[in-house]
């Protein structure tokens, strides 16, 4: 009963942090011996574990030094649980391949996601599972948790295998059962790391494109989380629809960077302004693109050319001076300054 107050409380403060993704790939190619099963663990997006069965010695890594904090018997249990879950796939995917009489020593893809969502109180929120072989078939767990969707013939026949085995039940448990266990820990270690708040760094680039248009390009750079909106507009119009936008993606320290771009007319740019929407804002931001400002210094260049009008005048001075001595001393005249 302990336990269960204690995690509500953690789930209670880490409101909209509960969020894992497990992609895994099994891939086969010529070269490979054996399929290589690749296995990653996100956490808000966050790279926080991955397993690679082609690495030296293959076992469950950390991706995030606050993740270390774990036991060292999770690492054991959860390498071994992986092992067997690679069996569980590796199997699948010579049932696919003989179903499609496809070589084993070919290329050939299979990729699996889970994921699950805690909210606060313990409730669950979306959970999802999806099993893609190549551009081909594909099986998902429908939203109630207890039949598949389908797509794909040999997905057809590999479901009916699944169904025998009461697959379905098990990805169930998983997703509600296992995936939040996994998780509670991970959310505890790292709530310092998961619960800050990283204001974005926002930019505009300039760039003239080979038809004579402009691409501005608005930047948001080192936010966190990852929930972020950038819009376009045109003196107070939305451009949506013209704006050319990268998900969000993680700039390797931690943070993320994303961009939305829009083409404009030249000489138009000084119309369009970027909005920039992030909960570490006390309010969004809004950028337009500055032309450059001269690299070199003006006062020096106005006192240079001021300068060089004062010598310019006193050499002009000067030479009407000497002119007027050579015309003096030919005449046998008596020298007077130019000034009287």
């Amino acid at each position: 009963m302990k336990t269960f107050v204690r995690e509500a409380l953690l789930l209670l403060l880490l409101a909209n942090l509960a969020l894992t993704r497990n992609p895994k790939a099994l891939i086969t190619g010529p070269h490979l011996l054996e399929p290589q099963f690749i296995f990653d663990v996100y956490l808000d997006d966050l790279h926080v574990e991955r397993f690679n069965s082609r690495a030296e010695t293959p076992r469950l890594e950390h991706c995030a030094p606050w993740v270390d904090q774990q036991e060292p018997e999770y690492w054991e249990k959860r390498t071994q649980d992986i092992l067997s879950l690679m069996n569980i796939y590796k199997d699948s995917l010579k049932k696919m391949l003989h179903f499609y009489n496809e070589n084993e020593s070919g290329y050939h893809t299979l990729k699996i996601l889970m994921s699950c969502d805690v909210l606060p109180g313990g409730y669950y929120g979306d959970e999802e599972f999806k099993f893609i072989f190549e551009p081909k078939d594909a099986i998902m767990l429908a939203e109630n948790k207890s039949f598949w969707l389908i797509t794909g013939n040999a997905a057809k026949y590999l479901s009916q295998e699944w169904k025998k085995l009461e697959f379905a039940k098990y990805v169930k448990s998983l997703l509600e059962c296992k995936c939040v266990q996994l998780l509670l820990p991970m959310l505890q270690h790292g709530k310092e790391t998961l619960l800050r708040t990283d204001i974005p760094k926002i930019h505009v680039t300039h760039e003239v494109r080979d038809d004579g248009k402009i691409t501005l390009r608005c930047w948001a750079m080192k936010f966190y989380h990852t929930k972020i909106n950038i819009t376009w507009q045109r003196d107070g119009s939305n451009q949506t629809m013209d704006m050319d936008v990268i998900e969000t993606r993680p700039a390797g320290d931690g943070t993320f960077q994303k961009w939305a771009a829009v083409v404009v007319p030249y000489g138009t740019e000084q119309t369009y302004t970027c909005h920039v929407y992030h909960e570490g804002l006390p309010e969004p931001i809004t950028m337009r693109w500055e032309p450059p400002q001269p690299s070199f210094p003006i006062m020096p260049i106005v006192t240079g050319l001021v300068l060089g009008a004062m010598f310019i005048g006193a050499m002009v001075t000067f030479l009407i001076w000497k002119r007027r001595i050579k015309g003096t001393e030919r005449a046998g005249s008596v020298f007077k300054s130019p000034w009287e």
